[in-house]
């Protein structure tokens, strides 16, 4: 606990948290690379350090936590959880804002880097598992505008979302993707990448 009785909660909290909820070694490998691809923006272009950046990492970490319990519901019963956990207001904007299908705005930059990173992060490494040494280094915002139009690859990944993830961050789309491509090295032997 700290001083003003909060508890002080870490990103190995939040880890902890992610893998008691999420047995799905996919579902934990997309909670390391949102989480990679937020702390390298809070860091590298942000200035965040400390125990905010540790708040920014976490809700990376957690912002799908509740999908396999509660898939109906995600990610709303997710954050009455973390609400009783104690995290901060802002880690539970994030964790429901990630979607478009809560309705609920991203107000803070957090909530708007959790939903820049969500989907650009899991549609860069779908573009690096074709190149052909499967690798980030593969990588660049002309690989991903290519692969956008072809409406068969990754079809799941919502293309607005790409692109307004990046507008509501305020950064122009291919040095956006040079962020998040950055921020999944700094875990690329964990994606296999």
């Amino acid at each position: 606990m700290t001083d003003d009785g909060v508890q002080s909660l870490s990103r190995d909290d939040a880890w902890r948290l992610l893998c008691e909820w999420t047995a799905s070694d996919a579902l934990r490998r997309h909670g390391l690379a949102v989480e990679a691809c937020v702390a390298w923006y809070g860091a590298q272009r942000f200035g965040i350090t400390g125990r905010a950046l540790e708040m920014w990492r976490a809700a990376g970490l957690l912002h799908d936590f509740d999908y396999e319990r509660y898939p109906e519901t995600h990610p709303l019963r997710g954050a009455d959880a973390l609400r009783l956990l104690g995290y901060p207001d802002e880690v539970v904007e994030a964790v429901l804002g990630h979607g478009d299908h809560t309705g609920v705005p991203r107000t803070s930059l957090l909530a708007k880097t959790v939903y820049a990173c969500d989907e650009m992060s899991g549609f860069v490494i779908a573009v690096a598992y074709v190149r052909p040494n499967r690798s980030l280094d593969e990588v660049d915002a002309r690989a991903v505008e290519k692969k956008m139009r072809d409406r068969g690859f990754a079809r799941q990944v919502p293309r607005d979302q790409l692109i307004r993830g990046a507008d509501e961050l305020g950064v122009p789309f291919p040095e956006h993707v040079a962020n998040v491509v950055e921020g999944l090295k700094t875990v690329r032997e964990v994606l296999g990448l």
